[in-house]
């Protein structure tokens, strides 16, 4: 049995396989960080239409929500490619950054909503008695405390986004996930599989081990304001 595993593993790894594979998990970080950057500004500016006071931008913040939360995500990115990206010659990672940071934006923007929403008005109040315009007092006064608050539900979204960059393939992007579906094709053993799963066990777990100590840094800093 384990001779077997062994040798599976072997075949798994061996003729620059193993490389094969670290590529596609650095490809899987680059969408992640380029997505995230994405989603992270679109839900900035849609979190602003969805508070604004004008009916135009609070619509296009509701169809453009609806839409991306109401569609899969695997849909949207077959879209994208084909709108934006047919006949593209350039590295096809763009169009799994571009389609993920689209669909990352609906939900960072209902995080960064609801962060704001959750601070108390007298902040904005405070801020506009001392002198400051309305979006200084967003960015020096409100903003700040809405991240800390939001802080957990957007290391939950960045995770999530991270497991979902393996739809990546179904556009052709050599993922960690492709990679791995390329090689079971050529040795006939699942192995590949398990190998990947392990290795995106191992990347979420250092993206939250670190993400956990940057929050609790924010916690710390927070308590010695206080």
């Amino acid at each position: 049995m384990f001779d077997g595993l062994w040798a599976s593993l072997l075949n798994t790894l061996g003729y620059g396989r193993t490389e094969m594979l670290l590529q596609g998990l650095l490809v899987t970080i680059q969408i992640t960080a380029g997505a995230i950057a994405i989603g992270i500004v679109i839900g900035a500016i849609v979190a602003y239409f969805k508070l604004s006071r004008f009916k135009i931008l609070r619509g296009i913040a509701f169809v453009y929500l609806g839409v991306i939360r109401g569609t899969p995500a695997v849909i949207q990115l077959l879209i994208v490619g084909a709108l934006f990206f047919s006949g593209f010659r350039g590295n096809r990672v763009w169009i799994g950054v571009v389609a993920l940071g689209i669909n990352s934006g609906a939900y960072v923007a209902e995080l960064i909503r609801g962060g704001i929403q959750s601070i108390d008005k007298g902040q904005m109040e405070a801020g506009l008695s001392l002198g400051f315009s309305k979006t200084k007092t967003m960015v020096y006064i409100v903003m700040p405390q809405a991240i800390k608050n939001i802080l957990p539900s957007f290391v939950n979204e960045f995770i999530m986004l991270t497991k979902e960059t393996a739809i990546v393939g179904f556009v052709g992007v050599a993922d960690l996930t492709r990679i791995a579906q390329q090689i079971v094709s050529r040795t006939f053993d699942v192995t590949p599989l398990f190998v990947s799963a392990i290795m995106y066990l191992v990347l979420i777990s250092v993206l939250t081990f670190f993400l956990g100590k940057f929050e609790k840094r924010l916690r710390k800093s927070d308590t010695a304001t206080a």
